[in-house]
């Protein structure tokens, strides 16, 4: 059957959304035809808007009109723009009871000592200051397996996932207090993570952040080994005591075996980047129906991205389990809009140049796309920046809207799977957790397919439905968090991508 030419998302919506280029002159049916050309995944009025009048996708407001909209224009920046209007939270009023599956699947995952379950089994070296940053590389290279000759030094060690060396720009010229707090607070839990068997901890020994602060702050004594260059001696001694404590420790860390864990071990990250008009169309609503089957097998989902929700918070605090878990996200938006305004900056700021050519316009209508990866489950819990996730369900976590920063926070809160849509075409890896590459069209999937696991565009074409192509993703958690590898693990995506949270001065 032939696909009509656009994709009309609510009975309210006064624009549709392209399949693909339309020329000039194109029928959209009810005696409308586009008035000019119209790129692929972007809007077109099927309705006057008079200048000022609010502009509906998805059934709410994304805006409003800049300019007299006739039927037939393409709407984006040029005749639409933000407006201020006022949102109903309604407070737990569409939260209902959770339907739970009678007999959750299962995965084959690895169980820690202390019971936790883990989807990868790394050897860790966090490091406390960028002063560090070098000696943690030297150390995890050590163990790097060399693409040209094949060479594997963990070729012995099977069960090893690898070395990974996690380093940052930040760690001392900072403020203390909030910064500096967040900050440990993110190393503290990746130094938890349950995907690491064994942990490092590398300082320099003058910084802001000091090791033992680390350690205590965080309740780590006892738990890693700790290395201070200057107290060791200098690099080449530091480099020698990182690898000799590495190949102690690799026969236990070798000594796991994968075993069947209910799906209810699940910790799903939900991210997405360069996003397009089809990701709240195709792949964000299919990841939200994947959630929903996460949830409802007993797991966690995380959305994040707080400037990227902003503007349809209203639809979350309907969903949330009280009046306080929905407080909580207000606050968390009412921050945002304090923070931007002290920096001279503006939430509409985002979306990305990308965004908006792949159709996007205000931070309204990304943000109404970029909530559906959480599906329809009510919200349980909103925690802070990389505070840990113990609740199970829907969590919202406040973090920054870009992409390796946002997953930073996830995977120090607990994520032990991630889940990443694009339209336009990111590569992204956040080790010690794999990540899901999930396309939102056919065309970029096709153009990089050795970096996408799943397309999603089949929404668009018709071959699946949203529900259908959320099955899939669904078992490719599954599949994934037994072991099985992801397209950006074949290219060792997730060292670089270590992005903590950095707020306050530079001094």
């Amino acid at each position: 059957m032939t696909q009509p030419p656009v994709i009309r998302l609510h009975p309210e919506d006064g624009v549709v959304i392209a399949r693909q280029v339309l020329p000039p002159g194109t029928p959209l049916g009810g005696g409308v035809s586009t008035a000019a050309r119209v790129p692929a995944g972007h809007k077109i009025a099927v309705k006057a808007h008079a200048k000022g009048e609010p502009v509906r996708r998805y059934g709410q407001i994304i805006g409003f009109a800049t300019d007299a909209i006739p039927p037939g224009a393409w709407v984006h920046t040029h005749n639409l723009g933000m407006g201020d209007f006022s949102r109903d939270y309604a407070f737990g009023r569409d939260a209902k009871p959770l339907e739970q599956v009678a007999t959750p699947a299962t995965f084959q995952g690895i169980i820690r000592a202390d019971g936790r379950v883990a989807t990868r089994n790394y050897i860790g070296i966090i490091t406390s200051v960028n002063c560090s940053a070098h000696v943690a590389e030297l150390i995890a290279m050590a163990f790097r397996r060399n693409p040209l000759t094949g060479e594997d030094p963990l070729a012995a060690w099977p069960n090893v996932d690898g070395v990974v060396a996690l380093t940052h720009k930040t760690g001392c010229g900072m403020t203390q207090g909030e910064p500096l707090t967040l900050l440990r607070r993110t190393l503290g839990g990746f130094a938890r993570h349950a995907n690491f068997s064994h942990v490092i901890a590398i300082g320099l020994g003058c910084e802001v952040n000091q090791i033992g602060g680390l350690l205590d702050e965080q309740r780590l004594s006892g738990r890693l080994r700790n290395m201070d260059i200057q107290e060791m001696g200098g690099t080449r001694k530091t480099v020698a005591a990182g690898i000799a404590f590495v190949k102690e420790v690799l026969e236990e860390a070798n000594k796991v075996a994968r075993v069947p864990v209910p799906s209810s071990e699940l910790c799903v990250a939900l991210q997405c980047g360069g996003s397009d008009g089809y990701s709240g169309i195709t792949a964000n609503p299919s990841l939200g129906a994947a959630s929903d089957l996460v949830v409802r097998h007993g797991g966690t989902v995380i959305l994040s991205e707080s400037p990227e929700t902003y503007g349809a918070e209203h639809l979350l605090t309907r969903r949330a389990v009280s009046p306080a878990v929905g407080q909580k996200l207000v606050d968390v938006m009412h921050w945002w809009e304090e923070y931007t305004a002290r920096e001279g900056a503006e939430m509409d700021a985002n979306p990305s140049p990308g965004n908006k050519l792949g159709g996007l316009t205000t931070i309204l209508e990304k943000s109404l796309g970029a909530m559906a990866k959480a599906g329809s489950t009510n919200l349980v819990e909103v925690v802070r920046y990389a505070e840990p996730v113990t609740a199970k369900g829907f969590v919202f976590m406040d973090t920054p809207g870009y992409d390796p920063v946002g997953a930073t926070g996830q995977v120090a809160g607990g994520a032990n799977l991630l889940c990443f849509t694009t339209g336009r075409g990111s590569v992204f890896g956040c080790k010690p957790t794999p990540s899901i590459k999930l396309a939102t069209n056919t065309p970029m999937f096709q153009r990089m397919e050795d970096d996408m696991d799943i397309n999603c565009g089949t929404v668009v074409t018709g071959e699946e439905t949203v529900q259908q192509v959320g099955e899939r993703i669904f078992a490719k958690m599954l599949e994934t968090a037994s072991g099985g590898r992801t397209k950006s693990e074949a290219f060792d995506f997730g060292a670089a991508e270590f992005a903590p949270w950095v707020l306050g001065a530079t001094m």
